[in-house]
């Protein structure tokens, strides 16, 4: 199975060349990191065993928080502990969609165009869940 590190690796100049001025400083760190992860890039470690004299070597991860390889284990963890506060009711995910248009904007203005979407869409689901043509309660968010 390929590995966000490989994606990263093989497309990762052309993506930074098109889209790398309008990206957050904070998405360019942590692609660098993820492209570096266990590779030469960041160094390792050299084990011989004294039975058969193998040597293996192992590169350093880069313990990035947005790394997939290096937060795997800790991601399934929150994951246990999140499954066991859920309510023993049925969930749906509701998915907001911005407008072509609008992306390249919010592309650059994440903190603010973000918050100003996730609280427009929480009004407009409690609004219409308030309303007693479609559930006439509250939800839970």
């Amino acid at each position: 199975m390929i590995t966000l590190g490989e994606i990263f690796r093989r497309y990762g100049p052309a993506y930074r060349e098109k889209f790398g001025e309008r990206m957050p400083g904070s998405h360019r760190g942590a692609m660098t990191a993820i492209e570096q992860c266990r590779t030469e890039a960041l160094g390792g470690q050299v084990s011989t065993c004294p039975a058969c004299a193998t040597t293996c070597y192992r590169y350093h991860s880069c313990r990035n928080r947005h790394c997939p390889t290096c937060q795997q284990g800790q991601a399934q963890t929150w994951l246990a502990k999140q499954h066991e506060l859920l309510l023993p009711v049925p969930y749906f995910l509701v998915t907001f969609t911005l407008p072509a248009q609008l992306r390249n904007v919010t592309r650059q203005n994440q903190r603010k165009l973000y918050s100003l979407l996730f609280r427009s869409s929480a009004t407009a689901l409690q609004q219409l869940a308030a309303d007693p043509r479609f559930l006439g309660g509250q939800i839970g968010m």
